[in-house]
């Protein structure tokens, strides 16, 4: 890259920031914060400063308190998810053809992997950790009484290492056209050595190709020729999970020291226990990918043998990656979980059935979590006694999930059930979560795992799980509380076609995925045109056209969603103390009481409802006609 590339480069950034900068200093007034906004649930004052907050960019920039770090992140999740959603719709509209149709012009095969690799760890790094942290860094401690986390600088801290860590995960795509063999990486999300050690630019092995099928040694790399966008990239990921680990630390503090005089263990919400299990979770297995990640980088550009055949070897990745990335599914299925616990008996008209049982499947799901990795390495040639092992566990971790989805089913029967919107993602939660979990069961047995390993039914069984059910029960979540984080209300009729457009291209698209791996089709795989087999070609050519229109109606859902929520918060109609009519049905909680708090504050410290928008109580307008401009009541 020359002199004037450096320059133009240099140009476009400062010309970026100035943009950031300028829109961000029009945004004063997001939200009204009074006196109460960073006190305990009971609105009594704290010793963080919270009352005053400066305004503009400077606010976002340095505040601690723990409801604006919570929309933080939130907003980071979701531009991850969109540039995730982006990502993963030009890998299916190739898909829809044979050929290679699509991304021929813009890189070809190279280009889709690309895509896959950043799809793979942005939605899972960077959109749903963060997302979850949305919810408990902004609930946490009004549910438990605390007045904030127990480290609100370090809270802070962990954030903001989030958006160096995505610039630098994404900064294949952004130097490429500047720098002479930077590209994005492509080694998929699981970074497998030794494709992982020895990547160029382009896509191959950093040796010549009479090399091709022998495992790579790490006197062989040439280090000179590897790909820096896969360095920038597992330095991001380092980030990120750093980020997680100072978050973790905090919650548990938090949960263990700050709850209120009245919230002892067996007073703790559903939620906040699935957040303190996820927080023991990635304190013990965020640390294994950080090893992990230090290790292949040091086998990359400083020719060191962890995984190459003279050392450690390449399985010993699989074990480290593993033994974090199975607990990792439970990091981020566990507080969608408690979000379900929570919000569906919310509108099921009666309290959560078997409550200490469904806190007791939390803790062993999170035990067991440790002794499954295994399961996805039985086609690596691991001795069969082992393999059993691990088997027999993975089959006994399904019974927890059981329970939670037998006590959730039972809480909604004979119980007075109001479909609103957060409502419909929790039954839709279920649903889904049935199907992932009942095909997850099919995995963990070896002789089917044998069969089906490497397919696109381990694809449709994973996304079944991650957008199937925790993008649901995060949407659910989302609904629920709007009324507290933005304090106006959504439209009803927009969030019922969001659900229903999601629900409808979850299952066309992931349903025809397991049927694609009953058929044999293999996954990553740009291109399948070169199947021999009478009629299959034909077979895989219907089932991934169905696909491809499943996930666009996935993506105009998405958008509806993103449209509702932004109208909403800016137009919707101001809510009332009881939103939901939860005290109605005797189910009050705390997050709603120190919203009414925080109403009544308002009021009289001199704030008033706007004129064209009046206030509305337990989910009615005042104008009775504007139905759609109200809740799901």
């Amino acid at each position: 890259m020359g002199l004037s590339g450096e320059l133009a480069l240099t140009l476009l950034t400062g010309i970026l920031v100035l943009v950031v900068f300028a829109l961000a200093t029009r945004f004063d007034d997001w939200r009204t914060y009074t006196p109460l906004a960073g006190g305990s649930a009971l609105g009594g004052e704290t010793g963080y400063g919270h009352d005053e907050k400066p305004g503009g960019i400077v606010r976002w920039l340095t505040t601690v308190d723990h409801k604006d770090i919570g929309i933080l992140y939130g907003v980071y999740a979701i531009i991850a998810f969109a540039w995730g959603g982006l990502a993963v719709m030009l890998m299916r509209f190739e898909l829809a053809t044979p050929a290679m149709d699509v991304l021929g012009g813009v890189g070809g095969r190279a280009f889709y992997n690309q895509l896959l690799t950043s799809h793979g760890i942005t939605m899972l790094f960077l959109f749903g950790t963060p997302i979850l942290a949305a919810f408990s860094n902004y609930f946490i401690p009004l549910l438990i009484g605390a007045d904030d986390m127990a480290f609100p600088r370090i809270n802070a801290i962990a954030f903001w290492l989030l958006p160096p860590g995505a610039v630098l995960i994404w900064a294949g795509f952004f130097l490429a056209p500047f720098f002479d063999g930077i590209a994005a990486s492509m080694t998929s999300w699981t970074m497998y050595p030794p494709q992982a050690v020895a990547q160029t630019a382009a896509g191959q092995d950093a040796m010549s190709y009479e090399y091709a099928g022998r495992v790579i040694a790490s006197s062989e790399i040439d280090t000179t020729a590897l790909n820096a966008g896969t360095d920038l990239m597992l330095l991001g990921l380092h980030l990120t999970g750093v980020s997680a680990t100072m978050g973790a630390i905090n919650f548990i503090a938090t949960i263990f020291t700050e709850r209120g005089p009245d919230v002892g263990w067996d007073k703790l919400d559903i939620f906040s226990w699935t957040i303190l299990t996820q927080s023991a979770l990635i304190l013990f297995s965020f640390p294994l990918l950080g090893s992990a990640l230090v290790m292949l980088l040091l086998d990359r550009n400083f020719a060191t043998g962890f995984f190459a055949v003279e050392g450690g070897g390449t399985i010993l990745y699989q074990h480290l990656f593993w033994f974090f990335g199975h607990p990792e599914v439970y990091i981020l299925v566990l507080p969608p979980m408690g979000i379900i616990s929570y919000v569906l008996p919310r509108f099921s008209g009666r309290k959560l059935f078997g409550f200490k049982f469904v806190v007791y499947s939390t803790l062993a799901i999170g035990v067991l979590s440790f002794g499954v990795w295994a399961h996805h390495m039985f086609a690596s040639g691991i001795d069969p006694r082992l393999r059993a092992g691990f088997m027999a566990v993975s089959l006994a971790i399904a019974i927890p999930s059981a329970v939670k989805t037998f006590n959730w089913i039972t809480t909604m029967w004979n119980g007075n059930i109001r479909l609103t919107t957060p409502m419909l993602f929790c039954i839709g939660f279920i649903g889904n979560f049935i199907i992932g979990g009942v095909t997850g069961v099919f995995l963990a047995a070896v002789p089917v795992d044998l069969v089906l390993h490497d397919t696109y039914y381990v694809v449709g069984h994973f996304h079944y799980v991650i957008m199937g059910a925790i993008a649901f029960a995060v949407f659910a979540g989302v609904y629920y509380w709007f009324p507290i984080v933005s304090g106006r209300m959504y439209q009803r009729t927009l969030g019922k076609a969001h659900f229903w457009t999601t629900m409808v291209g979850t299952n066309l698209t992931f349903f025809a995925m397991i049927l694609l791996g009953y058929g044999g089709m293999p996954r990553r795989y740009a291109t399948y045109n070169g199947v021999t087999v009478e009629g299959i070609v034909g077979y895989f050519t219907s089932l991934h056209v169905i696909a491809t229109v499943g996930a666009f109606i996935l993506l105009v859902g998405q958008l509806i969603w993103v449209w509702n929520m932004v109208q909403s918060w800016l137009e919707g109609p101001v809510v009332g103390p009881d939103p939901w009519n939860l005290k109605e049905d005797g189910l009050p909680s705390r997050e709603f009481d120190w919203h009414a708090d925080r109403l009544e504050t308002t009021l009289a410290d001199g704030g008033e409802p706007a004129e064209d928008e009046p206030m509305t109580d337990g989910g009615e307008p005042v104008d009775a006609d504007d139905d759609d401009a109200t809740g799901d009541e």
